[in-house]
Parts: C-alpha cells; sequence; structure tokens
C-alpha cells in the first residue's frame, strides 16, 4: 500500500500551524490546561504555569516567545 495515500497535512499559517492540525493542538492545549484566558471574550490565550512545565519538557524553547 502507498503511504503517501495516509499522510495528513499540516499547513502552515505565516508563523503558525493552522488548519485542522492547529485547531486540535489548540484544543488539546486548552482541555489539558497548558492554554487559557483570563476571560472568555479575550482574543488570545496565555501559558499557564502547567503549561511551561509541558511544553518544556517537549523541549519547546518559551523563550522564543514575545510577552
Amino acid at each position: 500500500m502507498d503511504k503517501t495515500l495516509d499522510r495528513k497535512p499540516a499547513k502552515k499559517c505565516y508563523e503558525h500551524i493552522g488548519g485542522k492540525l492547529g485547531m486540535l493542538l489548540l484544543e488539546q492545549f486548552i482541555t489539558k490546561g497548558w492554554l487559557a484566558k483570563e476571560k472568555p471574550d479575550d482574543k488570545n490565550f496565555y501559558i499557564t504555569d502547567i503549561g511551561i512545565l509541558e511544553f518544556t519538557k517537549l523541549g519547546v524553547d518559551l523563550s522564543q516567545i514575545k510577552s
């Protein structure tokens, strides 16, 4: 069987992961409590304390993110 048929798209939108993969990641980060909002109607998320710990465990260099 041709493995290329099993490939799933991962879109890059400017400097971000976009598309379905980006949405699935965002949903999981929120569910796991790694990302949150101050108020439900806020546009932007912040990285929680547990998120800092878990992203760091994954090898994500959070110093690359501007405050």
